[in-house]
């Protein structure tokens, strides 16, 4: 199982981003959550299938309809059992 963290810039507030990633996260069977944070931007953790991680990641480039993506900064995760997420299921954190 792989993981990462992505941070996405640009107009990606206010225009359904977070559904939008939660969605296309579970139609990928990958595990996490996203989240905006105070600055404008979105963060996500993923986990699962590389090959999902990597189009999921590639689809961050797009977003939803009305989103202007500028950045999109992707790193990969290592897990430690005291870190490592048990869910499995994706999350939209408030």
């Amino acid at each position: 199982m792989a993981a990462c963290r992505c941070v996405v810039h640009g107009r990606v507030q206010g225009v359904g981003f977070r559904y939008w990633t939660f969605r296309t996260a579970q139609a990928l069977g990958l595990s996490g959550w996203v989240r905006n944070l105070p600055n404008g931007t979105v963060e996500l953790e993923a986990r699962g299938d590389e090959h999902a991680l990597n189009a999921l990641q590639d689809a961050l480039h797009t977003g939803p309809p009305y989103s202007a993506v500028t950045r999109v900064a992707c790193s990969p995760l290592q897990d430690s059992p005291e870190t490592a997420s048990t869910d499995t299921e994706f999350a939209i954190r408030t």
